[in-house]
């Protein structure tokens, strides 16, 4: 499985913004902790994994420029079920 790509354009003492590419389906952010609430835009939209930090897997859809909220202490791996690329931009909010 590959990696999802991230790339930090922005990093202040207020927000931080990553656009993360996922290349392929399979690719995966690998499991991590979000230390800030933050905000998720999808750019292109598609059908992701997510397995939560307890190993429960579920089916998520995300649409193409519809953002949703996520909570700082989120602890999961997101992983493209697209069948092509895609990417999305996090939208950290460090205060």
């Amino acid at each position: 499985m590959s990696a999802a790509q991230p790339t930090v354009t922005a990093d202040t003492d207020r927000v931080r913004v990553t656009t993360v590419t996922f290349a392929a389906d399979g690719a995966s952010t690998g499991p991590h902790r979000h230390e800030f609430d933050y905000v998720v835009v999808p750019v292109t939209g598609g059908a992701f994994q997510v397995t939560e930090a307890d190993g429960l897997l579920r089916e998520m859809a995300q649409v193409a420029g519809s953002p949703y909220l996520g909570a700082a202490g989120t602890t999961h791996d997101v992983a493209n079920a697209t069948g092509q690329e895609a990417v999305f931009v996090e939208i950290e909010l460090k205060r």
